[in-house]
């Protein structure tokens, strides 16, 4: 594998792996929080209604989740791609 498809695969895995992070991201603050808050408001967390807390605790503490799965990731990503900062 020359230079170039080393990095263009780099990337695709790289572009996947955002487009599913941010993928979960939408459904948990824009379906779970916005458009099924009704359906959800029938169970309870924490005292909470589900819906409230998906829209109010839930899209920020799964953000930053993600954002450790995202960096973790990467890292791996970028040793099996040796380009990884020394």
């Amino acid at each position: 594998m020359d230079e170039n498809q080393k990095m263009d695969a780099y990337w695709r895995k790289n572009l996947a792996y955002i487009a599913v992070l941010l993928s979960i991201w939408f459904a948990v603050s824009c379906v779970f929080g916005l458009l099924a808050a009704d359906t959800l408001d029938h169970f309870r967390l924490g005292g909470f209604k589900l819906g409230f807390w998906f829209a109010n605790q839930g899209s920020e503490i799964i953000f930053v989740l993600l954002i450790v799965v995202y960096v973790q990731l990467m890292n791996r990503l970028d040793r099996k791609y040796d380009v990884h900062e020394d």
